[in-house]
Order: structure tokens, then C-alpha cells, then sequence
């Protein structure tokens, strides 16, 4: 069987100036930080972004790489409203798509499926139409009546993060939400999933492990182990997502020059001293789950 593991920096190289991301997870919860950071670290820029946003969106935003965002909210959930994203957002700095998110899922589908669009109900009689020149209403040859074309969101790169994974990649979310990993993944040309643990292929035998797998290992590009891979987001039920380095990442986007400072002290070091400055492993572990 093909070995898939990668380092976090060879799926970095991969991605190039002007490339559609998709970025797994939702929100402050199950994000692919850790390959998010070494995006920030490299020169990449000009990326059309899609997400169910939170901290990666608005670090990427911060940073000057997104050109575009496709996007149904960029929250942090208990932070209604992502700092760095509300200033690109306000101040125009980037060309955004907003959609629902029933029509994310359904863009993701489209893609994954391999055809140009799939009808909804969805977004008619809305401003989705008003603010969005790229979807069109189609006229259904059943009914004759009108239906909104929610177009296929076709995604050059895939970034997730799981609980665990194998050099094959299979891959396994054992949280209560998948959100839409496995749409992101069959939607993109290639998908890197980096995992917190990395196992033997026999550790998804039983009929228990195998239920916990959404999407096909041919689905799966490459596999970065990456130990809190997704700090400071949640990756339940390994770890909780960490308030109080939330709480000091939105307090640098009111500070002149904070932006810059949190960068230098989380940004330009390695993965493991970036882990050591949040306190290890073992304080990550410690980190309550969400309860919502």
C-alpha cells in the first residue's frame, strides 16, 4: 500500500499563488492549525479561501494571503465576529462570495460529484442572488418553475485535521460533528489531512473504529502527523479549544502592531516551539471540550 505521510512543509510547497483552499472544520473547532501556520510561515499568497471560518480565515486575512473568500460565517463561536476577519471584511480588502451554509455544503457536493451545479430551494426570495452574480436561477423542465443553481465549488487543495490517521490514509473523526470533512475532501483535486495520532492500519479493523471513517483513503493526498494540530481550536474528544490563547489572539487585533507581535511570538518559530509556548501537550489535553 502507498505511503502517504508528508511533512507539513511538503504540503505547503504543493500549494501555489492563486489556488482555491479549502479549509476543514468549523469555526473554533477541529481546524487545521498547524498546517494553517506553516501556510502563514511560507510566501504563498493570492489564495481564494473556502470555509466554515474561524482563526484560520482571519490569520490568513491578517497576513495578506486571501485574494478571495467563500465563506457562510467566520466566527469563534463564544467571539461572534473573527477580529482580523471583520477588518478585511470592512475595509474591502478582499473580494468575498457570502453564501448560506445549506449552499456550501451544496457547492462542495457539486464538486465532489463532478457536475456543474445542483438546484435548491435555498437563497430564493434572499439577497444571496442580489450579492452574488455567480449563482443563476434555472428553470426546472418538471415544473416549470424557477430554482436556484448553487454552483460546484471546485477546491484545488483540501487542508483537515483528524483524531487519528494511517500512513495509508484512513483517516478517523471520533468527535460528535464531522461538519463537512468528508464533502471538502471529495471536492478537491488533492486533500492533506494532518492527525493527532498516527496508528497502525489494524487500529480501524473492528466494525466500532471502521464507523468512525467518512471518506474513502483514495480521498486522501498526504498525512502529516501533527500532535495539536488543531490548537487553538477544539479536536474532541482529544482536547477542548484553548479560551484564553483565543482570548489573547483577539485582544492583538486592537493593539497597534498586534497583529505583528502575535506573529513573531506564534508564528515565526517551529511547530514544536509553538507547542511549547501554549504549554505542551499535556495542557492541551487538559483543555475542557466544548460543551455547544
Amino acid at each position: 500500500m502507498a505511503n502517504k505521510l508528508m511533512t507539513a512543509k511538503e504540503v505547503v510547497a504543493s500549494i501555489k499563488d492563486g489556488m482555491t483552499i479549502g479549509i476543514g472544520g468549523w469555526g473554533p473547532r477541529r481546524k487545521p492549525m498547524a498546517l494553517v501556520r506553516e501556510l502563514l510561515r511560507s510566501p504563498v499568497k493570492d489564495l481564494t479561501v473556502v470555509a466554515y471560518g474561524g482563526a484560520d480565515v482571519g490569520m490568513l486575512c491578517a497576513a495578506g494571503k486571501v485574494k478571495k473568500l467563500v465563506f457562510a460565517f467566520v466566527s469563534l463561536d463564544f467571539i461572534p465576529l473573527e477580529p482580523y476577519f471583520r477588518k478585511a471584511r470592512q475595509s474591502g480588502e478582499i473580494e468575498v462570495m457570502e453564501i448560506d451554509e445549506g449552499h456550501m455544503v451544496l457547492g462542495l457536493k457539486a464538486a465532489g460529484m463532478r457536475i456543474p451545479y445542483i438546484p435548491t430551494r435555498v437563497g430564493l426570495g434572499t439577497d444571496v442572488l442580489k450579492h452574488n452574480n455567480g449563482i443563476k436561477l434555472i428553470e426546472s423542465p418538471y415544473d416549470g418553475k424557477e430554482w436556484l443553481a448553487m454552483p460546484a465549488i471546485h477546491l484545488d487543495v483540501a487542508l483537515l485535521h483528524v483524531d487519528r490517521a494511517d500512513a495509508r490514509g484512513v483517516c478517523q473523526i471520533a468527535g460528535p460533528d464531522i461538519y463537512m470533512d468528508d464533502l471538502f475532501a471529495r471536492a478537491a483535486r488533492n486533500t492533506f489531512v494532518s492527525c493527532d495520532e498516527l496508528v497502525e492500519s489494524s487500529s480501524f479493523e473492528s466494525a466500532e473504529a471502521a464507523r468512525l471513517v467518512f471518506w474513502e483513503r483514495s480521498e486522501t493526498t498526504g498525512v502529516v502527523h501533527l500532535p495539536g494540530g488543531a490548537h487553538p481550536t477544539s479536536c474532541a474528544p482529544l482536547y477542548g479549544f484553548d479560551v484564553k490563547h483565543f482570548k489573547e489572539y483577539v485582544a492583538s487585533s486592537k493593539e497597534e502592531g498586534g497583529w505583528s507581535d502575535y506573529q513573531q511570538k506564534y508564528l515565526q518559530c517551529t511547530e514544536q516551539e509553538y507547542l511549547e509556548k501554549v504549554g505542551g501537550m499535556e495542557a492541551i489535553k487538559r483543555l475542557p471540550l466544548p460543551v455547544f
